[in-house]
């Protein structure tokens, strides 16, 4: 079970100053990775809304970045070929990787559909946690929130992954979430022990502690 108490990566009084200090975990500084993947309308902005908002309740450094919302920002010069696909998720892990450097829980829900791409946006945080919101694609469709998939079946959309572009689901994920099965806040308890786990588990120093 998620225990808040147990987490490391929020902030702390120091004994001798009276000053909040961050541990810090070498040049990563405390900061996370988790990578939300999956069909559109598996649940993954769902999952993803709903660990941001527990762990921004407890003081976590914090942010989320929304695949669709940087489509309209950071990639809106990218269509949905497989290179720009690619490059879209190379941008993505970028501002990711960068956050978490910096002491940040870094939440990515993006579809990411390539394996490769997935493999390096890992490379490029040195703590990762890869979640795979997993939800048949009949389950999907019949979803539907946006309307994608009627218009991808319909032939008004072209290159719609599970439809006529390829998913490639994560072979050893850290996470996976079947959202057939199982309600949204058992997703969401499982992520953040994952992620608690993740942090925990990783030396930490809080700076001026003399350690290493």
């Amino acid at each position: 079970m998620f225990e808040p108490s147990l987490l490391r990566f929020t902030t702390a009084s120091s004994a001798e100053d009276g000053r909040s200090t961050l541990p810090v975990h070498g040049t990563n500084r405390g900061g996370l990775t988790v990578w939300f993947t999956g069909l559109s309308g598996a649940g993954k902005s769902t999952i993803c809304r709903a660990v941001y908002e527990r762990l921004w309740a407890i003081g976590a450094r914090v942010e989320m970045l929304d695949g669709d919302e940087l489509r309209c920002h950071l990639t809106r010069d990218l269509g949905f070929s497989r290179s720009d696909r690619d490059e879209n998720i190379r941008r993505i892990a970028l501002v990711a990787g960068m956050l978490a450097r910096n002491g940040v829980i870094a939440l990515v829900s993006v579809i990411s559909p390539y394996r490769a791409a997935r493999a390096e946006a890992r490379a490029r945080s040195a703590n990762f946690v890869e979640v795979y919101v997993n939800a048949p694609l009949e389950v999907c469709e019949a979803r539907d929130p946006k309307g994608l998939y009627r218009k991808a079946r319909s032939g008004q959309l072209h290159g719609f992954t599970g439809i006529d572009d390829p998913y490639e689901p994560p072979l050893y994920p850290d996470v996976e979430c079947r959202t057939d099965c199982e309600r949204a806040p058992e997703s969401v308890e499982r992520v953040l022990v994952a992620i608690n786990s993740a942090l925990t588990s990783a030396h930490f120093y809080a700076p001026g502690s003399g350690a290493q």
